[in-house]
């Protein structure tokens, strides 16, 4: 008789596994930008939203605020984002992509693009449709509560 949790079927198990192999097909098809999946989607966020500020760019990304600003910092420091205090509110950060950061998010869009397509090449088409469904349905299940 099995003592052990059986986590090989469980789901937090599997999508953990699913996040590892994600990231590392991302990080493949992306190896020549040197930006983690986090830098691509705060890119392309501050793309659509300049001079958001960085509370509110965490809760978009849905990253932990906590170490968001070391992630900015990186960024800053590739010269990709600027970074300046709210005149209103000195306490509050804004955000903006610089031209290089945009250029590099542009040029990064194909190959984010193969990785999606390779994350979901075990699946048959409709498939993949389902799971991108589910999961954003999961998301926002989670989101809401």
């Amino acid at each position: 008789m099995a003592t052990a949790f059986d986590f090989r079927h469980a789901p937090g198990h599997l999508i953990r596994r699913a996040h590892q192999q994600a990231v590392a097909i991302f990080m493949e098809e992306a190896a020549d930008f040197d930006a983690t999946p986090v830098q691509f989607a705060i890119l392309n966020a501050l793309t659509d939203d300049p001079g958001e500020d960085q509370v509110t760019l965490s809760r978009k990304v849905a990253f932990d605020a906590a170490t968001f600003g070391s992630v900015i910092g990186r960024l800053e420091a590739k010269g990709w984002v600027r970074r300046e205090p709210d005149a209103a509110d000195r306490r509050r950060k804004l955000l903006w992509v610089t031209p290089q950061g945009a250029a590099v998010a542009q040029r990064m869009k194909r190959a984010v693009a193969k990785a999606q397509a390779r994350i979901l090449k075990p699946l048959s088409p409709r498939e993949q449709q389902q799971l991108v469904v589910l999961l954003e349905r999961l998301v926002a299940g989670h989101d809401a509560a």
